[in-house]
């Protein structure tokens, strides 16, 4: 993976409770901790696919209840050094966000990140780090970038992205016009056919101090919360 000259955080949440997979996800060992689509489990192939040239050490955000687990399959597919933040119990994506960007920020000023879920499959890595690296450009003037998946059907589950127009200096990167929580099945329908909406991915790329930022602006008591 190669981004110009910056060094890329990965960022991987990993706080799931295991209550989308039941029973074969539980509580105890929720779906990133099992090897659902490869050889790999899916928190092991999370941090490898940002493993290597031009990646620091990830940042994993998990809870406390499964930090030896995620420290032994981290060793075992071999990604060194990478520091396990533990939440005390399970939380929303923002506080964990957060907390990651805090410690981020503090031992890498600077530090770009790309934030992602510990339970993705994605099968053509070199696609994704084409668009990583256009996200980064994007990222560079203080933007916040999100992936979006191009629909394949009306899901109502998904989020949904609108896109506006390209962005000046940041080739293959869009604007991003709203974002709508699962909408109903003719919204869903009318977004497939519009061609402008992309389902949210969950994966990010921000500097940390952008996002602390944005926070601070947005949400002063949860960035007081996590700090």
């Amino acid at each position: 993976m190669s981004t110009s000259s910056t060094t890329i955080i990965p960022v991987i949440l990993s706080g799931g409770t295991g209550s989308r997979l039941w029973p074969l996800s539980r509580e105890a060992y929720p779906k990133q901790f099992w090897p659902l689509v490869s050889s790999e489990t899916m928190l092991a192939a999370t941090a490898l696919r940002a493993a290597g040239p031009g990646f620091a050490a990830p940042i994993v955000v998990c809870n406390e209840a499964h930090r030896f687990l995620a420290a032994e399959q981290l060793r075992g597919a071999r990604v060194e050094g990478a520091r396990i933040l533990l939440e005390p119990t399970g939380r929303n994506s923002a506080p964990a966000i957060a907390a990651a960007a805090l410690l981020a920020e503090e031992a890498s000023p600077g530090a770009m990140l790309w934030i992602m879920p510990a339970d993705s499959a994605i099968n053509d890595v070199p696609a994704l780090h084409a668009a990583l690296a256009q996200a980064v450009t994007a990222a560079e003037f203080g933007r916040i970038v999100t992936f979006g998946m191009c629909p394949t059907a009306p899901e109502t589950g998904f989020g949904y992205i609108e896109s506006g127009p390209a962005l000046d200096g940041a080739p293959g990167v869009l604007g991003l016009e709203r974002f709508v929580e699962k909408p109903d099945a003719a919204t869903a329908q009318r977004f497939l056919d519009g061609g402008k909406h992309l389902w949210n991915s969950g994966m990010f790329v921000a500097q940390a101090a952008t996002l602390l930022r944005e926070l601070q602006q947005f949400a002063p008591e949860l960035l007081v919360a996590v700090q």
